[in-house]
């Protein structure tokens, strides 16, 4: 098959997979203090720096955006503005499948079992 095929092949399932474990998270806010959400402020912030230093200063930040990232992301954890539904073993398994099976595809090109 060709490399092309198999990556987008790869991808579909990539996205898939975070399809159907995105489906049962909701992400809420209240309403806003800052006093009360310095978390979600901190988590925006952080998430939007990390986000510019690798697009545009990628060379000079070095590592620095990715770990701004995970702080940011961190901080909407400790916010509690997520809410997990409940999902059954089955789906959580598909969806970590897909995942991991498009992972593998679509960057080596192929899945070991």
């Amino acid at each position: 098959m060709s490399r092309l095929l198999i990556k987008a092949v790869g991808l579909v399932l990539l996205l898939t997979g975070i399809y159907f474990l995105a489906q049962n998270v909701i992400f809420f806010s209240g309403y806003y203090s800052f006093s009360q959400r310095l978390p979600t402020t901190a988590s925006v912030l952080s998430m939007m720096a990390g986000a510019l230093s690798l697009i545009f200063f990628r060379r000079e930040t070095g590592n620095l955006g990715w770990v701004l990232l995970a702080v940011g992301f961190l901080l909407v954890f400790l916010s509690g503005g997520i809410f997990f539904k409940s999902i059954s073993l089955w789906n959580l398994f598909l969806a970590f499948a897909a995942m991991a099976g498009g992972w593998k595809l679509f960057s080596g090109g192929r899945i070991d079992f």
